[in-house]
């Protein structure tokens, strides 16, 4: 590659792959929701995402590697990172969005109160309150609701800490210091994994002894619906950190060339934000 020019990616395979893979695994997880069938199409699905983005991951890795980025493709790879974090915010504000549209003026409408309150004439006994434990007409809710200072207070606490041992383990590799960045990093991705493993304790939980479910009226389902994506973006960050753990393993990365390890970072500390605003308003408040 001469001084001054752009990289320009050959023609690839992976952006077709993958949209097919994600909408097998999408059809299939529709499938298991509405129907309870389609497990099969589901793992297929997933099992295809998986291996597209392991094999274009690594080919852009390779060329990486062999120096075929430049700084303009530098400040290309931040800025698609930096759009990729904005859209998981919008992602995230509308299921935050549907939370708070509910408590805030749905429930009270149906109490009667508000522009709106001639709702109330729908379920003229029902009385606003949050968690909704008695939903309105033939729905069941759930038995009781968790605690926040029991799993949920451990899994913050995991989370803020693994943000803080990634960041340790980042100045390590900005200073040159891998073994610092190595130590820290595998910290960081077992307190990840631990999260995860909290959390399917707490679904356990919340299924078998709280009555907490999709069918359990509007608190469960947005119970499930911020929890559940923001566990699956868990552990699709777990599973990078991994991968940059193994690649500092193989001597990758550079204390001026790492941008690899610093979108996983980015993706990380997204990641733990989005669980503190759970953890409020989801738990707590």
């Amino acid at each position: 590659m001469s001084g001054g020019s752009y990289y320009v990616p050959a023609t690839s395979k992976w952006p077709i792959l993958g949209s097919l893979a994600l909408g097998t695994m999408m059809i299939g997880t529709g499938m298991v929701l509405v129907h309870g069938s389609g497990s099969a199409l589901m793992g297929l699905g997933i099992l295809a995402v998986l291996a597209v983005m392991g094999l274009w991951f690594r080919d852009v890795v390779k060329e990486s590697r062999s120096g075929l980025y430049d700084a303009q493709m530098d400040r290309s790879f931040r800025q698609g990172m930096a759009w990729f974090i904005f859209s998981e915010v919008m992602f995230f504000a509308a299921f935050f969005g549907a939370l708070f549209y509910v408590r805030t003026f749905a429930l009270p409408w149906l109490d009667g109160e508000g522009a709106k309150g001639v709702a109330a004439l729908l379920w003229p006994d029902f009385t606003a309150s949050w968690p909704l434990l008695e939903p309105p007409g033939d729905v069941a809710g759930p038995r009781d609701t968790f605690s926040p200072w029991q799993l949920p207070l451990v899994n913050t606490l995991i989370l803020v800490g693994s943000s803080i041992t990634l960041t340790v383990a980042h100045e390590g590799l900005k200073e040159g210091m891998r073994d610092t960045t190595r130590n820290w990093l595998l910290v960081t991705v077992l307190l990840g994994f631990t999260f995860i493993v909290i959390q399917g304790v707490e679904y356990y939980e919340a299924y078998h002894h709280y009555g907490i479910t999709l069918q359990a009226g509007i608190y469960g389902a947005t119970f499930f619906l911020l929890t559940g994506f923001h566990g699956a973006h868990v552990i699709i960050g777990a599973t990078i950190l991994t991968v940059m753990l193994i690649r500092i393993l193989r001597g990758h990365f550079a204390p001026e060339h790492h941008f690899g390890f610093e979108a996983a970072a980015w993706y990380w500390h997204f990641v733990d934000v989005v669980w503190i605003g759970l953890f409020l308003f989801v738990y707590v408040f």
